[in-house]
């Protein structure tokens, strides 16, 4: 029942900038964090961006400064402005979210599908 739906992805030049969001729904009682992953051609998945409940933030040293994770709560919605972007940066970005649901309830690990960003040299 529960979805993560992302949007925004898209071709960018470098140094330019892309603001990707993602969307949870369903029988949702809480979120708690709400993540960013990335995942390059061949490579593996990693952390970009975290942010708890409580608005604490965290980044991987490779986006600090440039990345901003946000969050709406009322709107179940997590963003990711992404600014000075990097041909590194292209990936598929994956939101993840630590939701509270069912009943009785219990915490859960859901996924986005996933949105491409690619950022031309």
């Amino acid at each position: 029942q529960v979805q993560l739906v992302e949007s925004g992805g898209g071709l960018v030049q470098a140094g330019g900038s892309l603001r990707i969001s993602c969307a949870a729904s369903g029988r949702i009682f809480t979120v708690n964090n709400m993540d960013w992953y990335r995942q390059a051609q061949g490579e593996q998945r990693e952390l970009v961006a975290r942010i708890t409940s409580g608005g604490t933030t965290n980044y991987a040293d490779s986006v600090k400064g440039r990345f901003t994770v946000s969050r709406d709560n009322a709107k179940k919605t997590v963003y990711l402005q992404m600014n000075s972007l990097k041909p590194e940066d292209t990936a598929v970005y994956y939101c993840n979210a630590r939701i509270l649901s069912g009943l009785p309830p219990q915490w859960y690990d859901y996924w986005g599908q996933g949105t491409q960003v690619t950022v031309s040299s």
